[in-house]
């Protein structure tokens, strides 16, 4: 199993943070794992992504053209990503502040309404942790008990209080993902 991910959207939403939870867990099931964030100068509200690969072999290089799944925050990613996506692979976003939505039928396409989901709950900070519970929805590459690890391990001490609603948060976007 090898599934090739890239996470595209603007820096504050939490891409980078996915990234690595998802790579903290592969690790934690003794999967081989790749990390490589690329983000603008200007961090938060500059575009930001990261590609994560998880693999049971060895991973030849950290340089992608194309990957199995994408996981869009923006327009720009969206413009700039959807190509990428391997035929008959999975792009997953929010719509939210997608004015031009994907339109290929080689892929299949997911929304995932996170932005108005922690609003609705009062808490933007569990953004990020909505899309990525969609992404193990369709794609289980890591247990659960092994992101809540990766988390553990990625959150600063300080917010370890906040591990329970992150879980909630992840459980939330297993079902709220929608194929379009």
């Amino acid at each position: 199993m090898t599934e090739e991910i890239i996470i595209a959207g603007f820096g504050g939403q939490g891409v980078l943070s996915m990234g690595k939870i998802l790579a903290y867990s592969g690790i934690m099931q003794n999967q081989e794992v790749s990390w490589m964030p690329s983000y603008g100068p200007e961090m938060r509200g500059g575009t930001a992504n990261v590609t994560v690969i998880l693999s049971d072999s060895r991973i030849s290089s950290p340089y992608l053209n194309e990957f199995d799944t994408a996981i869009i925050l923006n327009q720009q990613s969206m413009d700039k990503f959807e190509k990428s996506v391997k035929v008959g692979g999975t792009l997953i976003y929010d719509p939210n502040g997608i004015t031009k939505h994907p339109t290929r039928t080689d892929i299949t396409i997911y929304t995932i309404p996170a932005t108005d989901e922690a609003s609705r709950r009062g808490n933007a900070r569990i953004f990020n942790m909505i899309v990525l519970g969609g992404f193990l929805k369709l794609k289980p590459v890591v247990e659960i008990e092994n992101v809540m690890k990766g988390l553990e391990k990625s959150l600063p001490k300080r917010h370890h209080g906040m591990l329970p609603e992150n879980r909630e948060a992840i459980l939330l976007g297993m079902e709220i993902i929608v194929k379009k």
